[in-house]
């Protein structure tokens, strides 16, 4: 028998055998693939929400000068800590005017007051205030806001006339200065702006959290849980 004959009954035999090793071999990593693939996608999915963690806590931190409590898939991922109590998202600058008008023994004293105020809305960060991620969304969950603070700017005096004998008091004064601010407090949340700076909040989120699934805002009212 010649050496070509021979060599050939090795060599088909051999390359039968590599071939079916190098199967079995892509066989193997296929399995291995398939079985540790949703692992490697839970920790790849995990790790993307952590990133979405770290930039809301971020954001928080840039809006508000606060790291809010974060839960990712139900677990905590960072308590909330709150070095300021109060977030200021508006500002407006609002006129009102009162008028007192006495008359007494046909005498009558009148007294007309023009109020500036800057009225400040936003949010008691004392109450609740957190963040959910999950998969399928984020849920920031905070108190509803509110008019924190307002300002005296200016207050004109209109008019100032006193009756012969019904004199406009030091108490009449005092009492027309005490119903300007709560003129302008009535005049804010009817013009809503509480409502406006929930908005404005929401829009600041979204302006510097660009996550890849919904992002929605819950307000609640203080007196709720979270």
């Amino acid at each position: 028998m010649s050496k070509s004959a021979i060599s050939g009954r090795i060599s088909w035999p051999l390359a039968i055998a590599l071939i079916a090793f190098i199967v079995a071999v892509v066989v193997v990593i296929i399995f291995w693939r398939i079985e540790t693939w949703p692992a490697r996608t839970a920790q790849q999915s995990t790790a993307q929400l952590e990133k979405l963690g770290k930039d809301l806590r971020a954001a928080f931190i840039d809006i508000a000068h606060l790291q809010p409590r974060i839960t990712i898939n139900n677990r905590v991922y960072m308590e909330q800590t709150t070095p300021v109590s109060e977030l200021v998202v508006l500002s407006r600058r609002i006129e009102v005017e009162h008028e007192l008008v006495h008359t007494w023994v046909g005498s009558s004293k009148r007294v007309k007051l023009h109020g500036t105020f800057i009225v400040k809305a936003g949010f008691d960060l004392r109450h609740n205030l957190s963040v959910d991620i999950g998969p399928n969304g984020i849920t920031v969950q905070l108190p509803h806001a509110r008019i924190l603070g307002i300002e005296q700017e200016q207050v004109d005096v209109l008019a100032f006339e006193n009756g012969l004998w019904n004199r406009i008091s030091g108490e009449d004064m005092q009492s027309e200065l005490s119903i300007l601010p709560q003129l302008a407090r009535e005049k804010a949340a009817e013009s809503d702006l509480p409502a406006e700076a929930e908005r404005a909040l929401q829009q600041q989120i979204k302006e510097r959290v660009h996550a890849p699934q919904p992002l929605h805002s819950i307000f609640r009212n203080e007196t709720e849980g979270g």
